[in-house]
C-alpha cells in the first residue's frame, strides 16, 4: 500500500489565491454597488441591497481568508517512479493517482499574479483529461515538469 502524498505547495500560493479571491469577488461588489444605486435611484427595497452587501462581504471573507489557507493545507502531491499522486479538497478530499504510462504531455504555466510571486503550475495531460499541480516555485516547477517528462518517457519505452 502506497503512503499518502507528502509534498506541499509553495506557501506563496496563499497570496496568489487571496488575490484571485479578491478579484473574483469584485464582480459581486459591482452587482452590490448597482443594487445600492438602484435602491437609491429607483426606490427599490433597501433590504435587497443590504442582503447583497452582507452576502458579498461573506463571499469576500471566505475567498480571501478561509479558503486559501484550507486549500494550501490540504493540497499534497508526490512524484514517484511509476505514478503521480495528487490529493486535494476542502470538504471533499479527492485523491488521484496517475500512472506515468498514461502521461502524454507535461508543461508549466503561470498567470500574471503567479508570475509576480515567482510561482508556476505544472500541468499534464492523459487520455482521461488534464491534471495540475498548482503554485510551485518556478525552479521547482521546472524540475517537476522535467522529472515527469523523463519518467513518462521511460515508462513509454518499457511498454
Amino acid at each position: 500500500m502506497r503512503g499518502m502524498p507528502q509534498q506541499q505547495l509553495d506557501e506563496r500560493a496563499l497570496a496568489v489565491w487571496k488575490w484571485s479571491g479578491l478579484i473574483s469577488s469584485l464582480i459581486s461588489w459591482i452587482v452590490t454597488i448597482f443594487l445600492v444605486f438602484a435602491a437609491f435611484r429607483f426606490n427599490w427595497p433597501w433590504w435587497i441591497a443590504v442582503i447583497a452587501g452582507v452576502l458579498t462581504l461573506l463571499e469576500t471573507l471566505l475567498l480571501v481568508t478561509v479558503l486559501p489557507k484550507r486549500r494550501w493545507q490540504r493540497w499534497r502531491y508526490e512524484i514517484r517512479e511509476n505514478e503521480i499522486d495528487l490529493q486535494h479538497g476542502f470538504i471533499f478530499q479527492k485523491r488521484t493517482v496517475i500512472p506515468m504510462v498514461r502521461v502524454q504531455h507535461v508543461d508549466t504555466n503561470q498567470g500574471p499574479i503567479m508570475r509576480k510571486y515567482g510561482l508556476s503550475s505544472v500541468t499534464f495531460s492523459t487520455a482521461a483529461g488534464n491534471h495540475e499541480i498548482p503554485a510551485l516555485a518556478n525552479e521547482l516547477a521546472d524540475k517537476v515538469r522535467d522529472q515527469i517528462a523523463e519518467l513518462a518517457r521511460v515508462s513509454h519505452e518499457d511498454i
